[in-house]
């Protein structure tokens, strides 16, 4: 095993995946190109928007940009990374403010539930598994704390005012989107 160190060269596995996870925060789309392979799969976007869904660095851009989208002041704390083969493991906090509506969609990408902004702070702890071909990430897993933050956001328990907002973001979602999300992604 390889633990990380800040001396790791731009193509060690462990400062790859270290960097993607920091490019969700603020990297460009130029940035997630030499971090993903074209057939990048992330295992843990049926949940997101279907822009998300594609392979690749458009996908994971596109995850990045829905985060933002919710999140403002969001930033990464990385606690531990270490490599075994071509596997690698990021234990991580993701820090942020809950500023606008974040929608959660179907296994089909029709809207499931919006969480409207409720302007609180959030720190959800995180572990990340990338698996590496030819220096990029070609596969990634992760475990949350979606409870802890959904709690730290007052989304549960939710309070009958806020499960009111929800049904109202909700409404305005799709009529903004259609049942599928956006027209370029039906």
């Amino acid at each position: 095993m390889t633990a990380h160190t800040p001396s790791a060269v731009s193509t060690d596995p462990v400062a790859v995946a270290v960097r993607s996870i920091h490019a969700m925060a603020d990297g460009d789309r130029a940035a997630f190109t030499p971090l993903y392979r074209p057939d990048a799969v992330d295992h843990e976007n049926p949940v997101q928007p279907p822009s998300s869904r594609v392979p690749g660095a458009d996908g994971f851009y596109a995850t990045a940009l829905w985060l933002r989208g919710a999140f403002a002041e969001l930033r990464y704390d990385i606690h531990h990374a270490l490599a075994d083969g071509d596997l690698v493991a990021v234990s991580a906090t993701m820090n942020g403010r809950h500023t606008a509506p974040i929608a959660f969609h179907t296994d089909d990408g029709s809207v499931d539930s919006v969480f409207p902004p409720t302007g609180r702070t959030f720190a959800m702890t995180q572990s990340h598994w990338f698996r590496m071909q030819d220096g990029r990430i070609v596969e990634h897993w992760a475990n949350r704390d979606d409870l802890g933050t959904a709690r730290q956001l007052g989304w549960i328990p939710p309070s009958p005012a806020y499960l009111f907002r929800m049904a109202r973001a909700k409404r305005r979602a799709l009529r903004a989107t259609g049942p599928r999300g956006p027209a370029s992604g039906r």
